[in-house]
């Protein structure tokens, strides 16, 4: 599988993201107040959809909009058409598309586009990272101290995981330098080229984290749930309403901030 096909792909949708980007016209509630969608996103992933059957037409596709199409194959993309819908509704250019194709469980080839900046992210399985054509690499900064930090927060209707998020918040606020969130792919895309130290999400879905997770770990970084433990995609149609949670970091800054907070304890 060639990068540039990829790239097509996310060029093309991203190009349609920035020419509705402060045009939005309708928003529409899915499961609650947390989670809408805009035109953009349909647009974005039918012709996602369409490029990929075009070129690919024994590929699974699995995507936020249009659910699961199963070829029966073993290669599945999994694409967000529009990652930051409520960013991009409210005018707020954090938002990006994100596509990754998956095989036995893992990301093998992947990318990430921020429209509004014009920053491409690729990776491939075992060939490193690329932002605009450059190699990148995850922060090296070992200090928590020293290092931003990304955690997004979403609405629950289950109180006690949020009062639990909340506290995590107040632990890491306490030990790293600051805490700052866009609450989309962009924070992600900020720890695989190094300006983010670390990235915490307790409320994403197989489309928000498959192609995040292969470029942070091209870019020398390390990406697993909120509990250490591997993540692994089985696109489905049960994985369509699946929980996935995801903490990025570089190797030692990942280890402190699971210690962090398993022990909910401070470090310092």
């Amino acid at each position: 599988m060639h990068l540039d096909f990829i790239k097509k792909l996310l060029l093309e949708s991203g190009e349609i993201l920035r020419s509705g980007f402060g045009h939005v016209t309708q928003i529409d509630n899915k499961q609650d107040q947390s989670n809408i969608v805009t035109e953009s996103d349909f647009k974005s992933e039918e012709l996602i959809r369409k490029l990929i059957s075009e070129t690919h037409p024994d590929h699974n596709i699995l995507g936020e909009e249009h659910g699961f199409e199963d070829k029966k194959s073993a290669y599945t993309w999994i694409v967000d058409p529009l990652d930051g819908t409520s960013n991009y509704a409210a005018q707020i250019p954090w938002f990006g598309v994100l596509v990754a194709l998956v095989k036995n469980g893992q990301p093998i080839i992947s990318g990430a586009y921020l429209p509004i900046s014009n920053d491409l992210y690729l990776a491939q399985k075992g060939k490193g990272a690329l932002k605009n054509n450059k190699r990148i690499a995850v922060a090296s900064e070992t200090n928590l101290k020293n290092i931003l930090c990304c955690y997004s927060l979403d609405y629950s209707i289950d109180s006690t995981k949020t009062d639990r998020e909340v506290q995590i918040i107040k632990n890491l606020v306490q030990n790293c330098r600051n805490l700052r969130s866009t609450n989309s792919c962009v924070d992600f895309c900020l720890v695989a080229d190094g300006r983010i130290g670390a990235a915490l999400n307790q409320t994403m879905k197989i489309w928000d984290i498959a192609a995040p997770q292969l470029i942070i770990e091209e870019a020398g970084g390390k990406v697993t749930d909120i509990e250490g433990k591997q993540i692994v995609y089985y696109p489905s149609e049960a994985s369509l309403d699946q929980n996935f949670t995801a903490m990025a970091a570089n190797l030692e800054v990942h280890g402190m901030t699971l210690q962090l907070i398993k022990d909910k304890q401070f470090l310092y």
